[in-house]
C-alpha cells in the first residue's frame, strides 16, 4: 500500500494517536521515507526514517533509534519499508 504525499492517514497504536501528514520514499534508496507526521496531535518536522536500520534523522542531523510501537514502526510496516 503506497500513500499519496499528501495523505493524512492516522492509527492508534498502543496509547498513541499516530498521523502521517505526509511522506514521500526515497526514489534512491526504497528503505526510506522523508515524513512528518503527528503524534497525539503534536506535529514533528519532516524527518528521515531509515526502515533498514530503525532509525530516524532529524534536519539537525540527530539520529534516534524508532521508539517501540512509534512513528518508525508504523511507517516501515505499513509501507513494507
Amino acid at each position: 500500500m503506497i500513500l499519496p504525499a499528501a495523505a493524512s492517514f492516522c492509527r492508534q497504536v498502543d496509547k498513541h494517536l499516530i498521523c502521517i501528514i505526509s511522506i514521500e520514499r526515497s526514489a534512491k534508496y526504497h528503505w526510506e521515507y522523508r515524513a512528518a507526521v503527528k503524534i497525539d496531535g503534536v506535529a514533528r518536522p519532516i524527518e528521515l526514517y531509515n526502515c533498514r536500520q530503525r532509525v530516524r534523522v532529524g534536519k539537525n542531523g540527530q539520529v534516534v533509534r524508532f521508539e517501540p510501537h512509534g512513528a518508525g514502526e508504523l511507517i516501515c510496516s505499513t509501507l513494507k519499508g
